[in-house]
């Protein structure tokens, strides 16, 4: 049997990402310069042997997902499927607010003076939840343990799915948020993190016991190498 290896990838930058608003399970297409990214993201993974591919249901993701398999050079056979359960937290009444507004808000719920504060303390995930349960006032967000058990399930059956069928490697396109919780429920030293960029690659291998491992988080290096060649393929 081969390793079981996802390789999990924060979707292309879109219209919402560049106007830095909250953006959950609200939409928006990638931008020009977003589908760049992937393009080049395409072009690095082109090679890796993919034996499936699972993408959140968010058209963003989505639309990812297909930018990367129209690059593959298997892409056309590789099995695709959506899965709502690894798309991103949602944000209720915050939705489409900048994120500045958000996570002003926030902090301010959670008692502390600032966004730089709550950061100081390594807030957890759960307050998190708690507070945007707090603060949307339309009654739309989850709770902190909805979000752990669709996250946590969606990708343990991915896993268990592609483990049954022999391993490999799957690709998957999910959101900022959800791939950093999902590290933390993985490793609780992972700390809540905003940082994991447009196209990066985050590899999770998943053992014969159930368990899954960090390997890498949030790299760019397969974007890097597309371009690469890319430039040669312009030469």
């Amino acid at each position: 049997m081969e390793k079981v290896e996802l390789y999990v990838i924060r979707h292309g930058k879109t219209m919402f990402n560049a106007l830095q608003r909250a953006q959950g399970w609200c939409d928006t297409p990638l931008t020009e310069k977003g589908a760049e990214m992937i393009h080049y993201l395409g072009l690095g993974l082109k090679e890796t042997d993919f034996v499936e591919a699972v993408s959140s249901d968010s058209g963003r993701a989505i639309e990812t997902m297909r930018i990367i398999l129209g690059e593959h050079k298997t892409g056309s056979k590789i099995s695709y499927s959506v899965d709502n359960r690894i798309r991103e937290w949602c944000w209720g009444s915050l939705e489409g607010g900048y994120d500045s507004e958000m996570w002003g808000v926030l902090p301010r719920i959670l008692n502390f003076k600032d966004s730089a504060e709550m950061w100081e303390t390594n807030i957890s995930f759960k307050k998190i939840a708690e507070a945007v349960k707090d603060a949307d006032t339309a009654n739309w967000a989850e709770d902190f343990e909805t979000i752990k058990t669709r996250v946590l399930s969606g990708f343990e059956d991915i896993a268990h799915r592609i483990q049954k069928k022999g391993g490999g490697k799957a690709i998957i396109v999910s959101h900022g948020f959800t791939i950093a919780f999902l590290l933390n429920l993985i490793d609780e030293t992972q700390p809540v993190r905003v940082d994991l960029q447009n196209g990066s690659v985050t590899r999770i291998s998943y053992d014969e016991n159930g368990n899954f491992n960090i390997e890498e988080v949030g790299s760019t290096n397969f974007i890097e190498e597309g371009k690469k060649i890319s430039k040669n393929l312009l030469a």
